[in-house]
């Protein structure tokens, strides 16, 4: 009798969370970075995490913890409500379940 192989985490291209907001909040990111001038390595460097991980929140392929966004918010010099009021504003209509 074979044994089954199983495979454990998530399918692969699944996430553990909203891509609409992680998206939004990205584009927020990106979007102050560029007005101000600042590449994305030293945005990350200012924010005290990897680019390649900068990288990922402003393709919304991750969405940073809380402590995050008051880094990456610090970093733009703005407050993280002016980042979450932006991202707000971008984001697609969540259902309400």
């Amino acid at each position: 009798m074979k044994k089954l192989m199983t495979r454990h985490g998530r399918p692969p291209g699944t996430t553990t969370f909203e891509t609409g907001p992680a998206q939004a909040f990205g584009n927020v990111v990106r979007k102050l970075r560029m007005e101000q001038g600042v590449a994305q390595e030293k945005l990350a460097q200012l924010a005290g995490i990897e680019r390649s991980h900068m990288g990922k929140i402003e393709r919304g392929k991750h969405m940073p913890s809380l402590i995050l966004i008051l880094r990456i918010a610090r970093a733009l010099d703005c407050s993280s409500a002016d980042l979450l009021t932006v991202m707000e504003r971008l984001m697609p209509v969540m259902d309400s379940h």
